[in-house]
């Protein structure tokens, strides 16, 4: 008898091992990760291209490639935690990869793991999935985000021809998480400090709202924080105008949220952007 229920795409897992590794700032470690398993790895010419990465427990002695249907089906509570992270690059001559982790101590799974992790270690992925790309025709450009966009937005200014210009604006914890960011000379970077900020008041929504505004038709890149990103896509659309095509705009994370929370959320009115 056919069966009308749905079934879950299998996705092809990627087990790269670190090639290498070093911290950026004190707050942000990049992995470099290759090997055999790159030919797993899926990858596009979108600038914000993201992965699924899977943390298995050590305990429950699970060996990459992880059967994630059976897992489900007969031992849900051995299945790896998945976090979404974007890739800072990857070239398929040499066959590999970089992701940055933002570091806070011991909180999370994934930012742990980085922070502890040696040169040889294993790490399951698939993807990558993404949707952004510069246009080069734009009239100019605006990326806004917090600490989860900056390698998208990294890679986005260094696809960006020499003569574009426009605005980039990031919330970090602290001076301390930021880094040297290569971008168009008609490009201005503005970074802001959760720790600095005042009270009440959402930094990344307000500097937008205070941003000088050229003259033409922006391309728009903001992600981050899902409250964040509904307020800041309300000034936009309706502010400032700015036509729903010309704007890539979606929440990485929601505060108060695991992101195996958040992740159901995003299929529910609440989490809708």
């Amino acid at each position: 008898m056919a069966t009308t229920g749905r079934t879950r795409p299998v996705r092809t897992q990627a087990v790269l091992a670190i090639q290498e590794k070093r911290w950026i700032s004190p707050g942000i470690v990049r992995v470099v990760l290759g090997g055999p398993g790159f030919d797993a790895y899926n990858d596009n010419a979108f600038t914000d291209k993201y992965v699924k990465i899977f943390f298995a427990d050590p305990a429950h002695g699970l060996e990459p490639p992880y059967d994630l249907a059976a897992l489900r089906a007969e031992h849900p509570e051995k299945l790896p935690a998945t976090r979404t992270y974007t890739v800072r690059w990857a070239d398929p001559d040499t066959r590999r990869l970089a992701i940055d982790f933002i570091v806070h101590g011991d909180e999370g799974i994934a930012g742990p793991w980085a922070a502890g992790a040696e040169v040889g270690d294993l790490l399951v992925l698939s993807g990558a999935g993404g949707a952004y790309r510069p246009d080069p025709a734009a009239d100019w450009h605006l990326l806004a985000g917090d600490e989860t966009v900056i390698p998208s937005t990294t890679s986005a200014l260094a696809a960006m021809p020499a003569e574009a210009t426009g605005a980039v604006i990031l919330l970090v914890d602290s001076a301390k998480y930021e880094i040297p960011i290569p971008r168009p000379d008609g490009v201005n970077l503005r970074w802001l400090h959760r720790e600095t900020a005042v009270a009440d008041v959402d930094p990344l929504v307000d500097a937008l709202r205070e941003l000088p505004w050229p003259t033409g038709t922006p391309q728009v890149f903001v992600h981050g924080e899902r409250g964040t990103v509904k307020a800041a896509r309300r000034l936009l659309t309706v502010d400032r105008g700015v036509p729903r095509e010309r704007l890539s705009i979606s929440a990485y994370w929601a505060a108060g949220r695991t992101e195996d929370r958040f992740q159901a959320e995003k299929r529910e009115p609440i989490g809708q952007i």
